[in-house]
């Protein structure tokens, strides 16, 4: 793909994002879009940089590891570009999380937020936080399991118990939740997803006041626009932007 082939698909996902924005009265410039350039290469991501994006996401934390080393070197360490970690963490791999990421969409275990407590606190960095809920119930997708949270208790309890230990921690603000909609379902269901999302983070800023809970991350290639009609903050984007995978 050539940098005006890159340039235009980048303008076309930027404009998807204002009208989405419109038509639910929001302001364009609230909604964040992470370029997902997982599995692309480093020169993909300087590429994109030229072009004007800033926000780049990676599933794998040894991937983003070695991406922003290159990046950073290749231009600086002033360059303004933020690194999301937006994939799941294995235990063993939090310390590269705590290192090389600025921002973590996919926190799904107490673990992991107590691995990366002591780790950020060794390398003196902060890590907003999402933490990533499962919404539609799919065994395939991972997160804290909230399917029917309006309804069921023991749901509500659990979530509530898992923010509670959460708030204040050192190194660690939780910004959010990150959540995904199922693949190649009905509009409709796409949207009850990301509502009830919406939902479950105003019911837990209102039962605990001391949560800042500002920020929700959902929405990918094929649905963020609907996520941005339903309050997204961040979307997460690769194929609209960088094409398909070979």
């Amino acid at each position: 793909m050539t940098t005006n082939q890159l340039a235009e698909r980048y303008t076309a996902v930027l404009e998807r994002i204002a009208a989405a924005a419109r038509r639910a009265g929001r302001q364009p410039e609230d909604i964040t879009l992470v370029a997902v350039t997982k599995t692309w290469p480093v020169e993909t991501v300087l590429a994109a940089y030229e072009v004007g994006m800033r926000q780049f996401g990676e599933n794998r934390p040894e991937e983003l590891a070695e991406k922003h080393t290159a990046v950073e070197a290749a231009l600086g360490p002033d360059s303004g570009i933020v690194w999301h970690q937006i994939g799941t963490l294995q235990s063993r791999k939090t310390g590269l999380t705590a290192v090389h990421a600025d921002v973590f969409h996919a926190l799904d275990r107490l673990k992991i937020a107590n691995r990366l407590v002591r780790e950020l606190h060794e390398n003196g960095r902060s890590l907003p936080t999402f933490l990533e809920v499962n919404i539609s119930g799919e065994a395939s997708k991972s997160g804290f399991d909230v399917s029917n949270w309006e309804e069921d208790a023991t749901q509500q309890a659990k979530i509530r118990t898992v923010v509670r230990e959460l708030v204040g921690r050192p190194g660690l603000p939780l910004v959010g939740l990150m959540t995904m909609a199922p693949w190649q379902v009905a509009e409709d269901e796409i949207r009850a997803v990301f509502r009830q999302t919406r939902r479950l983070a105003a019911w837990l800023k209102e039962i605990e006041p001391d949560l800042k809970l500002t920020e929700l991350s959902m929405g990918m290639t094929d649905d963020f626009e609907i996520a941005i009609e339903e309050g997204a903050t961040h979307v997460r984007v690769g194929r609209a932007l960088f094409g398909s995978r070979t």
